[in-house]
């Protein structure tokens, strides 16, 4: 009977060893699946701030208002690349040769003037390449822009806005945002209630509850809030 009864014990110890490994276990898993998300959140934020600083490059100096658009701009846009080869010597840059100058001398074809400089082997021409190859890489999927990694279907908020400087001038801003409870959702009960507590936190702190870049009231260089 003694025997039975310590069988039945070291039974009952493995199996609270095992729930609190379990446990552990469990909180550690939740925890990484809750940084990929992010992670995925983050990556995604960077490639649309990217392609918002290139859009802007291009129209002005106003970001896109829209993700549609943006999206359309990177599968349709073009990006001016400079195929450069030569190097101006020290002493060609000290006889006032600058790389327009000499760009111009090439350009002009003027064969006298190009011997003259020492400039046969320079050349600066500017090359326009498929702007989502150029950000992104070949095969890029421009429409996944505008989706949160793991929000079945959600889409980021886009917003821009002018604002005036003490200065009088004008200051061009961009935000764009994912809330923690659209990447955050389906991680069951732990999920649900870490979605209310980083809420609570950022209500009380007078933050954004998720993960966004630039911000409309502040300028900072389209910086994360991870950041």
């Amino acid at each position: 009977m003694k025997k039975v009864f310590n069988a039945l014990l070291a039974l009952c110890v493995v199996g609270l060893l095992f729930i609190c490994w379990r446990s552990i276990q469990d909180d550690i898993d939740f925890k990484a699946e809750v940084t990929i998300r992010e992670n995925a959140v983050k990556a995604r934020l960077l490639q649309i701030k990217a392609a918002e600083e290139e859009y802007k490059l291009q129209h002005e100096g106003y970001y896109c208002d829209s993700l549609w658009k943006l999206v359309e701009f990177v599968q349709t846009g073009r990006i001016p690349k400079i195929v450069k080869e030569g190097v101006l010597s020290d002493e060609q840059m000290e006889k006032g040769l600058t790389e327009a100058k000499a760009a111009a001398i090439v350009n002009s074809g003027d064969q006298k003037a190009i011997e003259a400089n020492g400039l046969q082997n320079f050349r600066r021409d500017t090359t326009w390449v498929i702007l989502s190859d150029s950000l992104f890489g070949d095969g890029f999927n421009a429409d996944s822009l505008r989706y949160i990694p793991f929000a079945e279907g959600d889409t980021f908020t886009l917003m821009t806005s002018v604002n005036a400087t003490r200065s009088g001038t004008l200051q061009y801003v961009m935000e764009c945002a994912a809330p923690d409870a659209s990447f955050l959702k389906n991680m069951g009960r732990n999920g649900e209630r870490l979605i209310v507590n980083r809420r609570q936190l950022a209500d009380d702190m007078g933050s954004y509850a998720g993960l966004k870049i630039g911000d409309l009231y502040n300028w900072n260089n389209n910086a994360g809030n991870w950041e």
